[in-house]
């Protein structure tokens, strides 16, 4: 293997950062950081001495450390994916060729799967709801059994996988839903995500608990989101010419397109991005960060602007549904924004005017969180519980908590009270918060409220 990375791998910088990282536990003294260094560097002296390059030699040091002292395994776990990525960057193409493959043999396998129900006489058409409650159990599934192969799970995580995806789709399947009703569209919306987390566990794979993966799978959500945005806008743009090529000579193929090319090209689309993340991940890694410099200053204004003009108009407590909804979607897409730019950023680094830019957008966010608070309690008190507005009230009580937990960590960490991997800690461990209120929603909202 090679190290072809654009630029040389820093032996002396990293033994700096791996340093300065194992002395921001208070338990650690220079003393202390001095004899691991030492053994680090032996470590290192004696790989490079069998032949190992240097990147190799570092990454392999670092773990074999980790085995003496479980600050520097922390250290390794958090920092080996971007280590190993530099070491085998472009190296095997025949794994490379093979991922491709497995992606769009499942991929097609999803688009199958959602075509399927037709054969019984099940259409969108007909049966719209039944298509809604699968739509995403056709798709994410094939994903997950992508990094069940990809990662060599093995019997564990097949065994994961099928558990989940089937008892899933029977509970949702079986439960007696009113067509339309408020808590299935409520389900709806969230079982996506709840799905997600279960795709997260079989990404990070045996090493889920840890900081370090949970880390790696924020990232590697908010890449996917990206990659999946731009393949979407191609499919479209290819869509509309082919439409548009068969108009020319008189075919009208509409029907073919909204009935069955768009929809297996959504199915496929699901795996074949999940594949691109991480066969390209290099140039994501540049491009995200560039997004998240560019958004957060747009995000920060218009919530400054929308705050402004309620204070005004005196409106803070008169705000319309549609309003609260539209509210609620900005600040998960800042909460979004806010997880990525956190992950996506250097823990070593000293606090930066991107730093406070980002400590403006959370508080501005956290100010509006309270405003729809407010709204949402006082059409609770007016017109009492419904799925809708307990489901908005949990929501936006658990963005308190995390914006709340994000404000003041980040001041902190301006401030130079303390070190960025506190805020690190604090956004991987509300991700299972996350799942846990998805999950609520998904199955216990309709005990609760009817189906």
């Amino acid at each position: 293997m090679s190290n072809s990375s654009n630029q040389p791998f820093e032996l002396e910088q990293n033994i700096a950062q791996w340093r300065e990282f194992v002395l921001r536990r208070a338990a650690i003294l220079e003393e202390d950081a001095d004899e691991l260094e030492s053994h680090l560097r032996d470590q290192i002296d004696a790989l490079l001495e069998r032949g190992l390059h240097v990147d190799e030699a570092f990454l392999v040091a670092t773990k074999r450390i980790g085995n003496l002292e479980a600050v520097s395994k922390e250290y390794a776990e958090v920092h080996a994916g971007r280590l190993w990525r530099n070491i085998v960057w472009g190296g095997d193409k025949q794994s490379w060729n093979t991922d491709f493959y497995l992606a769009l043999l499942l991929a097609c396998c999803a688009a199958v799967l959602f075509h399927l129900p037709k054969l019984f006489g099940f259409t969108p058409e007909t049966h719209e709801w039944v298509f809604a409650r699968n739509f995403m159990l056709f798709c994410l599934p094939m994903l997950g059994a992508y990094y069940v192969v990809k990662h060599q799970l093995g019997q564990r995580g097949w065994y994961w996988l099928i558990v989940a995806s089937l008892g899933i789709a029977t509970v949702i399947n079986l439960m007696p839903w009113q067509d339309p009703s408020a808590t299935q569209s409520l389900s709806l919306l969230h079982l996506p995500l709840f799905l997600w987390f279960l795709v997260g566990i079989l990404y990070t794979g045996n090493w889920w608990q840890t900081d370090g993966r949970r880390m790696d799978f924020v990232r590697y959500s908010g890449e996917y989101a990206i990659y999946f945005v731009l393949l979407a806008l191609g499919g479209a743009v290819l869509t509309a010419l082919t439409i548009g090529m068969f108009s020319f000579i008189g075919m009208n193929i509409e029907w073919f397109a909204q009935q069955w090319l768009i929809p297996s090209g959504v199915m496929g689309a699901v795996i074949i991005v999940g594949w691109l993340v991480e066969a390209k991940q290099g140039a994501v890694e540049n491009m995200a960060p560039v997004l998240a410099r560019i958004f957060t200053p747009l995000f920060t204004l218009l919530l400054l602007t929308f705050l402004v003009i309620m204070l005004v108009s005196g409106r803070t407590f008169d705000v319309e549904r549609e309003l609260l909804i539209g509210l609620d979607a900005l600040l998960i897409v800042v909460l979004g924004l806010v997880l990525y730019a956190v992950s996506s950023r250097e823990s070593g680094k000293a606090p930066s005017l991107f730093d406070r830019l980002q400590w403006l957008l959370i508080v501005s966010a956290l100010l509006v969180d309270l405003l729809a608070l407010a709204a949402i309690a006082s059409r609770i008190a007016d017109m009492g519980f419904t799925a809708n507005r307990t489901a908005a009230l949990g929501e936006n009580l658990i963005l308190l908590v995390s914006l709340s937990g994000y404000a003041w960590l980040y001041w902190q960490f301006i401030r130079g009270q303390w070190s960025f991997a506190l805020l690190e800690q604090w956004q991987t461990r509300l991700i299972p918060v996350y799942a846990i209120w998805a999950a609520i929603v998904v199955f216990i909202f309709p005990l609760i409220f009817g189906f």
